[in-house]
């Protein structure tokens, strides 16, 4: 079905056209138009992002089906969804998708992280208190208090910005290098194809710094979509 008035609609329209192809049927035209409205810099919604991935799923376009999954499982930590992207990924040969322990502690820090963290504010806000206090009547704090607390704060403000701080990207092309310095001169210690996901822990000029198989390598940011 020929896509008509969508290059002249906006984002709204856009999206209603890609509605109705949906539900016609037309899935595969309805993806062209939701990623057009995305481009166009429209949020893509949860029943969105999934429509894209049954699309995408029609197609056998497993690396697109992925990347919709994986930022639907980010928003909504589901083990359901997590074991289809590790089925999937398993049949198709591609790596970072496994239901290891670090993403099971992701699973869970996203579904029960603000209830842990509130756990650990009550004791920590007890024993602040008590410091406040001593502080008041002018007694004495012991030095070995002083260091409880600051470990403790150091463990609380890991446990609330590592998690967050850690993206994934899946690989975008057919070879993506994996060096072992952000510059082009540098060794590739191995090549990769399309739909793996990797761990970003950083980035330098033009790359990014991911973890791939336990270590650390650099690939270009244009070789990744970032979650």
């Amino acid at each position: 079905m020929a896509l008509s008035t969508s290059a002249w609609a906006g984002p709204r329209e856009t999206i209603r056209q890609a509605d109705s192809l949906f539900a016609a049927g037309y899935e595969a035209d309805a993806a062209q138009l939701y990623e057009t409205a995305l481009a166009d810099g429209h949020t893509a919604t949860d029943p969105m992002l999934l429509k894209l991935a049954s699309a995408y799923e029609g197609q056998n376009d497993v690396p697109h089906l992925l990347y919709y999954l994986q930022i639907y499982f980010n928003r909504h930590p589901d083990d359901a969804v997590l074991r289809k992207m590790n089925d999937i990924a398993r049949a198709n040969n591609l790596n970072g998708y496994e239901t290891d322990d670090l993403n099971y502690f992701y699973l869970f820090y996203r579904k029960y992280g603000l209830y842990l963290l509130l756990f650990l504010l009550i004791p920590g806000g007890y024993v602040f208190s008590v410091l406040v206090m001593k502080r008041f009547r002018k007694q004495a704090v012991d030095q070995r208090q002083k260091w409880v607390v600051l470990f403790y704060l150091v463990l609380l403000l890991l446990f609330v910005n590592l998690p967050e701080g850690v993206q994934s990207g899946i690989t975008s092309r057919d070879r993506v290098l994996l060096r072992t310095d952000p510059s082009a001169a540098a060794p590739v210690s191995e090549v990769i194809g399309r739909g793996h996901k990797v761990n970003i822990l950083g980035s330098q000029d033009i790359y990014l710094r991911v973890l791939w198989r336990n270590e650390l390598y650099y690939i270009r940011r244009d070789n990744v979509w970032v979650i």
